[in-house]
């Protein structure tokens, strides 16, 4: 009879998991995320600001082009034969204060989102491109106009696209139109707005095209053209109505 020497075999412990196990469940993860929820089509190189998060998303390849030097808020300087007491001032409707855009409301694109302020860094004057944060809100170019009475010049307000996502800017692509009409909510009031011009800008040229010209009063929307997001923009003025 063969002696027993009374040890008991103990059992091997599971393996915990590598570095590589946890690489490749990240990237399911991460894939499984970016196949259900979509992305931005245009490029985001800054961290997220107020509004809907959108962390982890994928983003495409694109920006909005500035014109130099920028321009900034105020009247234009009266010419030598034009004084200043003989120019003609504009008719219109009454417009609260001239204030912060805070939110934009235009039924007829499915847009209701908040606006928020947003300053070319100087990377982005250098470039002469800025790409705002990735949120689906509006982002007011704050060196440029702002809406209400005492406007100096055009008030820009931007946005992404997102492919995959109903966002409120990818219906300026497919639903604005000329002759709609839209309301800027402002710290002094709401503003009443009706679009005069719907039109695709390739990238390249947006910085050198008239929708940089100092216009009191005007509201420009600004957003990656869906149907061709990385070559081109859609561009959304109206006036006060």
């Amino acid at each position: 009879m063969a002696k027993q020497t009374g040890r008991h075999e103990v059992p091997k412990r599971p393996r915990g998991l590598t570095r590589g196990d946890i690489a490749i469940l990240a990237c399911g993860v991460l894939g499984f995320l970016s196949f259900t929820f979509g992305g931005p089509l245009q490029d985001q190189h800054g961290a997220a600001s107020p509004g809907t998060s959108t962390a982890g998303y994928s983003s495409g390849t694109s920006s909005i082009q500035l014109p130099l030097p920028l321009a900034v808020s105020g009247p234009a300087a009266p010419t030598a034969s034009v004084p200043a007491a003989a120019t003609p001032v504009a008719s219109g409707p009454v417009l609260p204060q001239a204030s912060a855009p805070q939110r934009i409301v235009y039924p007829k694109a499915a847009m209701d989102t908040a606006v928020h302020p947003l300053a070319p860094d100087s990377t982005a004057v250098e470039s002469q491109t800025i790409v705002p944060p990735t949120t689906m809100d509006g982002y007011w170019l704050t060196p440029f106009g702002t809406p209400g009475n005492g406007s100096g010049n055009t008030t820009y307000i931007i946005g992404h696209s997102w492919e995959g996502r109903d966002a409120p800017f990818n219906h300026l692509s497919s639903a604005a139109a000329v002759g709609d009409t839209f309301a800027v909510v402002t710290e002094t009031g709401t503003i009443p707005y009706r679009v005069d011009s719907v039109t695709t800008y390739v990238k390249d040229s947006l910085k050198d095209s008239p929708i940089w010209d100092m216009v009191p009063s005007r509201v420009v929307l600004i957003s990656c053209y869906t149907e061709d997001p990385w070559g081109k923009n859609v561009v959304v003025s109206a006036s006060p109505a």
